[in-house]
């Protein structure tokens, strides 16, 4: 796993050493593998990966039963896509979705029958059922117009995103074994924690702190795919999400956006508890309990450059604030995010230089352009909290964000900030801060001006924001209401398991209550830990949380 998920699902692992973790890991590319490995804490047991980019034929041949068994699940499967993506919330759409599921859970238990499913998927086999399921009669009228080309399409994303159903992970003694499966991703990241509740009954908790389905409906733009392909798998992925939300035994999603998209797929209300994300506030203590020394003059933005941080809308907006405050400076702190970012920098770097010539006394005098664009480990921020406390405010400019890590990190440095109203931006900042619609130059340059100029309510705001994030966005709020939630689903979805005589220190929820009320309750006899009784044995660890198919190794 990488990324802002990486860091929280290692500060988790980490802060949870009364628990013991197995780690399931899905890669995404071998750019991701050859990141290498972190060093591992003690209560990892095992780690176990798989990749997603990849999958050589499994070169399992199936016999004319096999064959016609895989024939009438995968048919399902693509009926209940090519019936329902447009289908709205009436009984049909219920029976949908029990074909879907009934449908999947069919081509698991046949891969694990048959060890494996990739050659099937990919036969001519495959693509022959989702043809006759497009041109049933009833079918979606977009799925009826897919030729052949969208079918080759379509077919090879579902083999990519079935993988998982192949992997070797769901026997007694792997995710068969967990006391519960915690999933750090919905869709095809969830999908061996899906399993593991199918074939072991083993409790399924899904975290998202950004929505999967959402993704992929912004992937699937007009420019990328056919109108059938968009159709197909946006029926696919969002029955996937509907199944895994109804399956999970409690979504804690990291936001209150995210959270609405869980209620929007069919999510029960009473199963969810929003958790926000944890972070480090200890490396911005230094510049948040400081006096602010910062530029009086300075916006600052930190972040990775990409297109969607729409960088462009705040050079206008600067270009605003210098008209009405000629000494203001603006600070572009961070990296590109991959090729398509570099390009992207590249362009904003071209529209500083045509909008803020160099500036310069005279003819023969270096001028000095008021926007720079730097990255963190440079002279002028050679720390990230050194990034923060050169601004006097802090601006986030994006028209996409899930959850704003460098919006929170600023208000741990008790910085002002101006943000657009994309994601969870209102969520974290909740009044601390000052908020415009995304894309409006204008307004994003009044904003910046009216903060610049009045420094007693960049102070209020500031503080505010500090005190708002150490309250919520911590790790050990993060850390602490998982631990709870862990022992919640234990409690109630306890794992079958024989007992074991054995020493060492008890983990959590492996001696509750009732084991130290005398008699018939710790009996010798008592041997076997049926589902409903909580790990009645006193001494015997329980392996809890595996964290089931987190994307990246």
């Amino acid at each position: 796993m990488s990324g802002d998920a990486g860091l929280w699902c290692d500060r988790l692992v980490r802060g949870l050493g009364q628990h013991e973790f197995d780690i399931y890991a899905l890669s995404r590319g071998r750019r991701q593998e050859d990141g290498g490995w972190v060093p591992l804490p003690a209560q990892v047991s095992r780690v176990r990966t798989a990749p997603l980019w990849t999958a050589e034929d499994d070169g399992v041949a199936y016999g004319r039963r096999t064959r016609r068994r895989f024939t009438e699940c995968y048919g399902e499967l693509v009926e209940a896509l090519c019936a329902g993506a447009d289908a709205g919330p009436d009984s049909r759409t219920d029976d949908l979705a029990d074909r879907f599921g009934s449908a999947l859970y069919g081509l698991a238990e046949l891969a694990r029958e048959e060890g494996g499913l990739v050659g099937a998927l990919r036969s001519d086999t495959a693509v022959r059922t989702l043809e006759r399921a497009c041109r049933a009669p009833g079918a979606l009228r977009t799925a009826r117009e897919a030729r052949v080309p969208d079918l080759l399409t379509v077919t090879a994303h579902l083999e990519r995103a079935l993988r998982p159903l192949s992997l070797d992970w769901y026997d007694d003694d792997a995710l068969g074994a967990a006391d519960l499966c915690h999933a750090t991703a919905g869709g095809t990241a969830a999908l061996p924690g899906l399993l593991a509740r199918h074939f072991a009954d083993v409790p399924l908790l899904v975290t998202e702190y950004g929505v999967q389905l959402r993704s992929h409906y912004l992937a699937l733009g007009p420019d990328v795919a056919a109108p059938a392909v968009r159709a197909l798998l946006a029926a696919f992925h969002g029955r996937l999400a509907a199944e895994v939300y109804r399956r999970a035994e409690i979504l804690t999603p990291g936001n209150a956006h995210a959270r609405r998209w869980q209620e929007r797929c069919g999510a029960d209300r009473s199963r969810i508890r929003t958790v926000h994300p944890g972070m480090e506030a200890a490396r911005f203590t230094e510049v948040g309990e400081s006096p602010d020394r910062s530029a009086p003059d300075t916006l600052v933005w930190v972040g990775r450059v990409e297109p969607a941080k729409d960088l462009v809308s705040l050079l206008h907006a600067f270009a605003e604030v210098r008209k009405q405050e000629p000494t203001a400076r603006l600070r572009i702190v961070g990296a590109p995010s991959g090729p398509e970012g570099a390009a992207y920098l590249g362009h904003c770097r071209a529209l500083a230089a045509q909008l803020f010539p160099d500036e310069a006394e005279g003819v023969h005098a270096v001028g000095d352009n008021p926007v720079s664009f730097e990255e963190i480990g440079g002279p002028e921020a050679p720390a990230l909290p050194d990034a923060y406390a050169a601004g006097a405010v802090v601006v986030l400019s994006s028209v996409v964000e899930g959850f704003p890590i460098s919006l929170v990190e600023a208000m741990f440095c008790g910085r002002a900030t101006v943000s657009t109203d994309v994601g969870a931006v209102v969520e974290v900042i909740g009044g601390t801060g000052l908020v415009v619609p995304p894309r409006n130059p204008r307004a994003l340059a009044e904003a910046c001006v009216a903060l610049l100029r009045d420094p007693e309510r960049r102070a209020r705001l500031g503080a505010a924001a500090r005190a708002r994030a150490l309250e919520l966005f911590t790790v050990e709020q993060n850390i602490a209401a998982f631990h709870g939630i862990y022992l919640e689903i234990v409690s109630h979805c306890p794992v079958r398991r024989v007992v074991l005589d054995g020493a060492g220190e008890p983990l959590p929820f492996a001696t509750p209550a009732e084991s130290h009320v005398p008699g018939r309750w710790t009996g010798p006899t008592a041997r076997v830990l049926p589902r409903g009784i909580p790990g009645w044995a006193t001494g015997t660890p329980v392996r809890a949380t595996p964290l089931a198919a987190a994307e990246g190794a």
